[in-house]
């Protein structure tokens, strides 16, 4: 049953609202929708092509909030229903995406489709219908530090200026053309570049999510277990799959690759606060 108990930041009592969630039926979109369902009297209109993750919260219909959560099966690149959802919520919350590492080199085009392409009609929608928009984007956009140009051996690489980011100051540094890595990096960036320009001109209310590396349950899949034999999965899964096979851990760049991970748990409680702030 859903907690009645939840207040905003300024310890005001929460308002139900209408959410139109894109990307629900996903890893992060699952987590939230769960969240959201136990823990608020919100309503979710759930859009995806898939509904897998988020089977259980769909049936049966004899849940507790089975009459706040609707499943809409949608893909946004060419659905005319969509902006009549963005219309019915009051707020958005855009999850779509191909964010696995392994395709950017792979499928630089469906990657830059995905993650800039098909997300100009969304925001879109939220700014004509003035609807507020949370936009996930990516810690990739920070791209490289200035530091990681520097002679291995330089007295600088110990000075912060040289490794430490700054939101709002530090150069943005991204790969060549060539190197395709960069083509997710690259669209998020230029989506975000879209919302920005639209609540500058246009009003647009919105908030900007830049993850970095969320993990926990339904996050990846084990080739040939409980996925594609023939995909690529994240590092961690990666690791999982080299165990379950008795095989070596293969790291990248011989172990010198260092990543941030955050608990999906520890960050859905963290989306929920921008939710109702």
């Amino acid at each position: 049953m859903a907690s009645a108990a939840r207040l905003d930041l300024d310890g005001n009592a929460i308002k139900p609202m209408t959410i139109c969630m894109i990307g629900a039926g996903g890893f992060i979109g699952s987590h939230l929708c769960e969240k959201l369902m136990a823990e608020t009297m919100h309503k979710v209109l759930a859009v995806d092509v898939y509904n897998d993750k988020i089977r259980h919260l769909l049936e049966p219909a004899t849940h507790p909030w089975s009459d706040r959560i609707q499943f809409h099966r949608i893909n946004i690149k060419h659905d005319s229903r969509l902006e009549g959802l963005i219309k019915m919520a009051d707020l958005t919350v855009n999850l779509a995406a191909i964010c696995t590492p392994a395709d950017y080199n792979t499928r630089p085009l469906d990657t830059i489709y995905s993650n800039f392409i098909d997300a100009l009609p969304v925001v879109k929608y939220c700014s004509e219908n003035n609807k507020r928009l949370i936009h996930f984007s990516t810690c990739e956009v920070y791209g490289k530090t200035i530091g990681s140009f520097l002679p291995k051996d330089s007295p600088l690489r110990q000075d912060p200026a040289y490794y430490l980011l700054k939101e709002d100051a530090s150069p943005c540094i991204f790969g060549s053309i060539e190197k395709q890595r960069w083509s997710y990096a690259c669209a998020k960036q230029l989506i975000e570049r879209l919302i920005y320009a639209e609540g500058a001109e246009n009003g647009l209310e919105f908030t900007i999510v830049r993850p970095f590396n969320w993990i926990g349950p339904r996050m990846d899949f084990i080739p040939g277990i409980d996925g594609p034999s023939e995909g690529v999965p994240r590092v961690l899964a990666c690791f999982s799959n080299n165990l379950l096979r008795h095989e070596p851990l293969k790291l990248v760049d011989g172990g010198q690759s260092q990543r941030t991970f955050v608990y999906i748990k520890d960050a859905i409680e963290a989306v929920l606060l921008m939710i109702v702030s």
